[in-house]
């Protein structure tokens, strides 16, 4: 029996337990749920996380109308293993989506800019497995119309993308981590999912506009519409009116681009970019659509919004767009600019407005989460392996806190941004980052050094030690590959 065959009969399965466990599993009462996922997007992009440049009306709004997470984590600090990591509720090291999907694997680094570096990186897995029980489909076999919009990045060929991976339907999805065909953020896009628009139209308009119809036509619900920007990826690209709308607010605010050394990389420590900020300014607009396509219908109420990121904001290459001051680094690295993003959940009359949450939370905590606010949590819990846990009673304010005291990240790839391989855990607050190249650790008190300006490594000897005997057991336990020595 093939895999696919399994998986179809494992939902099958699923599919008629729901319905003689809960025969009204699929009537209206369900709440609809909104993703929103963000490329690229830092933890200091928003106006409601800090940002005094980047205009962001929209999503400063659903933070007023929902939890704001201070401390929320991407399983990566790469796109497609946290993309994964949200539809599966697994930990990157254990399904082996530790880079992102067309990076070059251990067997032809030797053409590859890492050839010169003293460790050969661990091979991944470059789709997302079909016998995955993915949110997508969990949602699917309870009742749930499922759609998706936009980024995909989770399979190399069509047999792996967002149609087979439980979404009814799929607009823009595919292979690619960017928008590198046609005119790019402009139409004509020829992208082999999604029809070629006006010459000249907008990508995230567009994403925007295909979401809120699909919400327009499936309005007596229940639906999952996953919107998953190409924004704020390269290549930077904006209309010509927001570019000079941020070109002038540069000079009128005197901002310069301004970088500082991080090792062998200029990290940039000013939000000055007018082509990016135009950027985030369109991104929002889009987000904005979506809820006006929400509240035309009435569906705010019976509504889980959730707006995320899968990585830290690029800051240390690839023209170096935006800052995540005060946080270290960005994209590609394991320090916080990398893995630390804006996270909201807004749920209109069930999630506290303008509330504020400071719980350390992970993108893999997302499907548990889900599941158990659409009440499906009793029938799936014995049923998928998951690594997350609910939020639930963190968004309700029932609960201050979690019973988890612990988070792990492993990356053990070469970032095309300056990164190296690395491992982490965070608990209570300390953070150590073991690097592979040198077998080094770092340690630092994040409660008391947010910007990881301080390695206490030398000096908390013994909490360094059992922090790195920690990470290593549960590097054993979930079976992670870990790059090589070269020769």
């Amino acid at each position: 029996m093939t895999k696919s065959k399994i998986k179809f009969l494992f939902t099958t399965l699923i599919a008629i337990f729901l319905l003689q466990v809960n025969p009204l599993f699929s009537q209206q009462d369900r709440p609809n749920i909104v993703f929103i996922l963000v490329d690229d997007y830092g933890w200091m992009d928003a106006g409601a996380f800090g940002s005094s440049f980047y205009e962001t009306p929209h999503i400063d709004r659903l933070a007023r109308s929902g939890m704001r997470f201070t401390n929320a984590y991407t399983a990566s600090p790469v796109c497609s293993p946290t993309r994964a990591s949200i539809m599966t509720g697994k930990y990157p090291s254990k399904t082996y989506y530790t880079d992102w999907f067309g990076a070059p694997q251990p067997w032809n680094y030797q053409n590859h800019w890492t050839r010169d570096k003293p460790l050969v990186p661990a091979e991944y897995n470059p789709n997302m497995l079909l016998e995955e029980y993915t949110l997508a489909e969990a949602l699917k076999d309870a009742g749930y119309t499922t759609f998706f919009a936009g980024k995909w990045h989770l399979g190399e060929t069509e047999e792996f993308w967002p149609e087979n991976q439980g979404f009814d339907i799929n607009v823009g999805g595919n292979s690619r981590g960017a928008p590198s065909t046609g005119n790019k953020y402009f139409s004509p896009y020829d992208n082999p999912k999604m029809a070629n628009g006006p010459e000249g139209e907008y990508l995230p308009f567009r994403l925007a506009q295909e979401t809120a119809s699909f919400i327009d036509h499936h309005k007596d619900g229940p639906f999952l519409a996953y919107l998953s920007f190409y924004s704020v990826h390269t290549p930077l690209m904006t209309t010509e009116e927001l570019e000079f709308k941020y070109l002038r607010k540069r000079a009128r605010l005197n901002l310069k681009d301004e970088f500082e050394p991080e090792f062998a990389n200029m990290n940039r420590t000013t939000q000055a970019h007018a082509v990016y900020a135009g950027m985030v300014e369109a991104m929002d607009s889009a987000v904005g659509e979506v809820i006006k396509s929400l509240e035309r219908n009435n569906l705010l109420e019976n509504t889980i919004i959730v707006f995320f990121s899968d990585n830290g904001g690029l800051s240390t290459a690839e023209g170096s767009p935006t800052s995540n001051l005060p946080l270290r680094a960005g994209k590609g690295w394991l320090y916080e600019g990398g893995i630390r993003v804006p996270l909201i959940i807004s749920w209109k009359n069930h999630i506290p407005d303008n509330s504020i949450s400071d719980v350390p939370v992970i993108s893999i905590d997302f499907y548990p989460t889900l599941i158990d606010l659409a009440g499906l949590s009793t029938y799936f819990k014995d049923n998928v392996d998951l690594d997350g846990i609910s939020l639930a009673p963190v968004l309700k304010n029932t609960e201050k806190d979690t019973s988890r005291k612990t988070l792990y990240w492993h990356y053990p790839h070469y970032g095309n941004q300056g990164g190296n391989p690395g491992s982490v855990i965070q608990e209570d607050g300390w953070k150590l980052i073991y690097f592979y190249e040198d077998e080094r650790v770092e340690l630092y008190h994040l409660d008391q050094d947010l910007s990881e300006k301080h390695d206490l490594a030398g000096i908390e000897i013994q909490k360094a030690a059992y922090l790195k005997d920690k990470l290593m057991q549960w590097l054993k336990e979930t079976k992670a590959r870990f790059p090589a020595r070269r020769g």
